[in-house]
């Protein structure tokens, strides 16, 4: 059987154009799109229709770096695949890339698996998968080369947590090495973690242990050098490299010099850098601890950089790092001890209306919105353009986007699995309406319409930006 939705009347935004026009969906894709009012759009036949007069009509968000259910700290990321799809189809993602965790001694394979087994009939969006690649030795390396060919095309390693994730100079270095060779994309949690360690411990001794210490001892200076040693490592290599959560003014000079330098060497930064900072870090009564994470809450002049890097391109994509922790019982382990404060902030139901937000304050055009949030992320990570456009072929991950709705972000009305909220009272203009994905209604005006199990994973391609 057939299915077949209209979308009537809405401006529609891609990354490169803003047409008013009515969209066909067709068993799940997008099968048509022509200006509205024109006998082509007039002649679209569908047993739904969906009047978006006055909105937008966006593609889904795809949010390339979420933490479902991730173990960390002696905890997990309290949303589940199926609380943190659900509330991220609130915001307006439809797609989201997660990362399986290889644990020391153990195979990709095995951590690959595990985290199919989490997801597989949970989710009620779309997703695949990263590698977070914990463990490098000679078999790691040939397991690269596998995952590549079955759609897991990007690896994490982390220059932080030694002892947890950490790789060194060497590791890194093989790795890169592979990547050069198989296609795939090293992304990089650009930290020195030796020297933040022995600053941790120098803090504690001092006697320093709330959460605003965690902060202080995350250098600026610290991640710049390793995002530094990362590009040329990666340069050495002859392979590409994408840092995550970018923070700090001073790393996204590192990465806008590679650019012009011409190395395929791409930046990620996330809401929480662009709206709080340390601030936050600094609320009383173990308050900053909801604020939390690594790389860690920059001095509020650190924002401006981040907006501009946004705007020359030097950084490309804006996605959460979405691994939340609720304030009682799991943020309040690090009472006494900022070191073991559980590391992430929930973020993944926020995205699509904090870059709205910036839109109307002047920060972005819509079509960079759309750009950073959606188009972006699904090249770079081998997806477009089934996901992150509005054109015929497309999967037909739609949202219809109220530009003129007023809302306040708060705890009591989000749908992410946390008893917090990092944006709380935050009052934003413009809110996500109505989402379908691959066709599928899962919000219909304001009103959760899914399931778990809708959702389905999906094998990606290479990087689309290398040259």
């Amino acid at each position: 059987m057939s299915s077949r939705t209209v979308i009537r009347g809405g401006l529609v935004i891609t990354a490169s154009d803003e047409i008013h026009a009515d969209v066909l969906i067709e068993d799940g894709r997008i099968a048509a799109l022509a200006a509205s009012g024109t006998p082509a759009a007039e002649a679209f036949t569908a047993e739904r229709a969906i009047d978006a007069t006055g909105k937008y009509v966006i593609p889904g968000g795809v949010d390339a770096h979420t933490h479902m259910e991730l173990p960390f700290g002696g905890t997990f990321a309290s949303d589940t695949f199926e609380t943190g799809t659900r509330a991220a189809a609130w915001g307006g993602t439809t797609t989201i890339v997660d990362f399986a965790v290889q644990s020391v001694g153990r195979t990709l394979r095995e951590g690959l698996d595990t985290w199919h087994a989490k997801a597989e009939g949970n989710c009620a969006i779309d997703y695949a998968f990263h590698m977070i690649v914990s463990d490098v030795n000679d078999e790691t390396l040939k397991e690269m080369d596998l995952l590549v060919e079955e759609g897991v095309t990007s690896f994490k390693q982390f220059m932080a947590y030694p002892g947890v994730f950490y790789s060194d100079d060497g590791q890194i270095l093989r790795a890169m090495q592979r990547s050069a060779d198989n296609g795939g994309l090293i992304m990089m949690h650009a930290e020195n973690g030796i020297a933040i360690d022995v600053l941790v411990e120098q803090a504690l001794a001092r006697g320093e242990t709330d959460p605003r210490h965690h902060g202080e001892v995350r250098k600026a200076l610290l991640e710049a050098e390793a995002t530094h040693r990362a590009i040329r490592l990666a340069q050495v290599a002859g392979a590409p490299l994408y840092v995550v959560h970018v923070s700090a003014m001073e790393a996204v000079a590192e990465l806008a010099r590679a650019r012009d330098e011409g190395l395929n060497v791409f930046g990620e930064t996330c809401p929480q850098y662009l709206f709080l900072s340390t601030d936050n870090l600094a609320e009383p009564d173990f308050e900053g601890a909801k604020y939390v994470c690594s790389t860690p809450l920059r001095p509020r002049e650190h924002q401006a950089k981040l907006w501009q890097g946004l705007r020359t391109n030097d950084l490309q994509v804006v996605s959460t790092d979405h691994c939340p922790f609720c304030f009682v019982g799991q943020k309040e382990l690090g009472r006494g001890d900022f070191s073991k404060i559980p590391n992430g902030l929930p973020g993944v139901e926020n995205r699509i209306d904090l870059l709205h937000q910036a839109v109307v304050d002047g920060h972005i055009s819509r079509r960079r919105w759309i750009e950073i949030a959606c188009a972006t992320p699904a090249r770079m990570f081998g997806m477009y353009p089934k996901k992150g456009t509005i054109a015929p072929g497309a999967d037909a991950d739609v949202v219809i986007y109220d530009p003129h709705a007023e809302q306040v972000m708060s705890a009591q009305t989000h749908h992410m699995n946390v008893d917090y909220s990092a944006y709380e009272g935050r009052r934003t203009t413009g809110r996500v309406e109505t989402v379908l994905s691959r066709g599928e209604p899962v919000i219909t005006e304001r009103e959760y319409t899914g399931h778990a199990g809708h959702g389905v994973y999906t094998p990606r391609s290479t990087c689309q930006y290398l040259t």
